[in-house]
This record gives C-alpha cells, structure tokens and sequence, in this order.
C-alpha cells in the first residue's frame, strides 16, 4: 500500500484528500486549521504531526499550499519537509506556484535522494471533489510513472508536460486565460443587461455560439443565479496571473492584456478585500452601469448544463 502525505487542506487540497482515501492508499494530513481535517479523519486518515515526520513515514509527500512563500516554508522549515525526506521518496507539489521556486526546492529535494515533481490541477474545487480534475505533471519520466496511480486516484486527465517545473508554467498559462475569459465574460454580461436583453436567454445564445467556454458554462451561472461562490478569492487571481506576467517579463516580452488583468484583480481586492470571490469581479461594471446582472429562476429547471458539470463526458486521458 502507498502511504502518502497530504499537507495543505484549502478547497482544493481537502478535496483531493478525499479522493485519495477512496483509493488503496495510507493516507497522513496535516494544516495550519485542523478543522478540514476533521472529516478526513473520521474517514481514516492519519494526522501528521509535521512535515518533517511526514516526510519519513510515506512514500509521496504532498503539498497544496496558497504561495511560494507558504510551499517554501513547509519545505525548509526546521521540522519542514526537507529534515525528513530521503532516498526512494517523492515530493509533489500541487500548489500552483512559480517555475523558478519549483526548481529551486526540487534541486533540495534531488540533493537528498528524493524526487520532485510539480504537478498542478485545473478544473475547479467542484470537480477536484468528483476527480474529474485535470492534473498536469512535470518530472522525469521514471518519476511520472510511479505518480500515476496516486495522480489517477484524484484527476481524470493527466497530461505528463516535460521536466520539472513545465507544469508550473502551464498551470499559470490556463489560469491566465480563465481569467481573461471571466472578464471578457463579465463584460458582455453587462452589457446585454444595459441593452436590456434576458439573461437567461444571453446565456443560452453564448452557449450554443462559438463565445462558449468551459468559464463561460461554470461561472456564468453563478455569476446569474446570485452565488459567485467560486471558492477562488480576487487575492489567489491575482498571485496566479501575476506569476504568469512575470514568467512572460523573464522572456523578455512585453504583453499587452496581462497588465491589464494584474490591474483590474487588484483593484478589485483594493474595492472588495482579497477574500472576496473572484466572479464578484463583475461587481466593478455593475457599480459603474448602475444595474444588477442576475436572472431570477436561473438555471432553468431544464437545463442539462448545471454549475461545474459542463454537457460533455471528460474521458480518461494519460499522456505524455
């Protein structure tokens, strides 16, 4: 049986804890609040005393953690996950964080005998919780195989994207273009509203048009029926699509849309408070247009399209 460690337990990391106890696995939790861990420990999961113990009692240990910052310093603390990790391990770090940190940590990781792999998710905490999760993974190939089984266990896609650190990049470049979607989204909401359009209606016709997107299939109700509970905050947009920015500027490229997104997050966490949910960036043209965009009674009772289950099947997918 593989043991695995499971430090970080966000919305997102709880989730694919969760999965991982629906497996054969012999799973160890551990976060700053012990409260999410609760359920998971009803369930069988053993409480980590700190990442370092963690770190020598399993196979793979794994993090899911907010920022660099907070990955780096569960890693280098003095009880961190690198007093314990040795020959013959594996540390997956699922946080969305920045290439350079990544590599800078696995070369730690490598010095001690151990293996590094960055493998990120993307889809959202609602199909984190079904494992319909897509799970991006970069390592050696040798170290992508042995990660597969526990990687299948929480996400359906796992697509292996090169060395370490590959995934990293990826993982900011589709967070980069969700949020572009979302504000471009937020816009022509708004605006079919001013023109006095049903909402209902609006949704169903960029659906069913080449304007449809997953974003758009996900956040869109939301965004309508009055939740805008994404369980993303303005302040996680903002790191996420600041870490691509930068990734860009080491390239030497100048974008154009990207500063504009880093400056329209932070003004919303500057209106809003960074807790504040990411869809509620819609709230900025709302205030300015002088309406509300919402469509009582949405989603109708028949639509096959409920939040976070888009109408298509993801089938299971490993490639490399």
């Amino acid at each position: 049986m593989t043991r695995v460690g499971m430090i970080g337990l966000g919305n997102v990391g709880a989730r694919l804890a969760g999965n991982l106890l629906r497996g054969d696995v012999e799973l160890s939790v551990r976060d700053l609040d012990p409260e999410p861990a609760r359920p998971l420990l009803d369930r069988g999961a053993r409480w980590g005393e700190s990442p370092a113990q963690m770190a020598r009692d399993t196979d793979i240990i794994i993090t899911c953690l907010p920022s660099p910052a907070v990955s780096a310093a569960v890693l280098e603390a003095e009880d961190g996950v690198l007093a314990g990790i040795g020959p013959g391990r594996i540390w997956a770090e699922m946080s969305t964080t920045d290439q350079a940190e990544v590599l800078r940590l696995g070369e730690r990781v490598r010095a001690l005998g151990a293996e590094a792999v960055d493998c990120p998710v993307s889809g959202g905490c609602h199909r984190a919780a079904s494992g319909n999760i897509s799970i991006f993974a970069g390592c050696e190939r040798p170290v992508f195989e042995r990660m597969l089984p526990i990687l299948g266990l929480m996400g359906r896609e796992i697509l292996h994207t090169g060395p370490l650190g590959s995934a990293s990049v990826l993982k900011v470049v589709t967070n980069y273009l969700a949020t572009a979607n979302l504000v471009s989204l937020c816009e022509a909401l708004v605006t079919c509203r001013k023109a006095d359009l049903d909402l209902g209606t609006a949704y169903e016709a960029i659906r069913i048009s080449s304007g449809n997107s997953f974003v758009h299939e996900t956040e869109s109700q939301l965004i309508l029926n009055g939740s805008r509970d994404i369980r993303f905050t303005m302040e996680l947009v903002s790191k996420d699509i600041g870490i691509f920015h930068e990734i860009a500027k080491r390239a030497g490229l100048e974008l154009e849309l990207a500063p504009l997104l880093v400056e329209i997050f932070r003004d919303g966490e500057r209106r809003y408070g960074p807790g504040e949910q990411s869809d509620n960036i819609i709230r900025r043209l709302e205030e300015q247009a002088g309406v509300d965009v919402l469509a009582p009674g949405f989603p109708p009772e028949n639509t096959d399209h409920e939040p976070w289950s888009p109408g298509y099947e993801v089938k299971p997918a490993f490639r490399s």
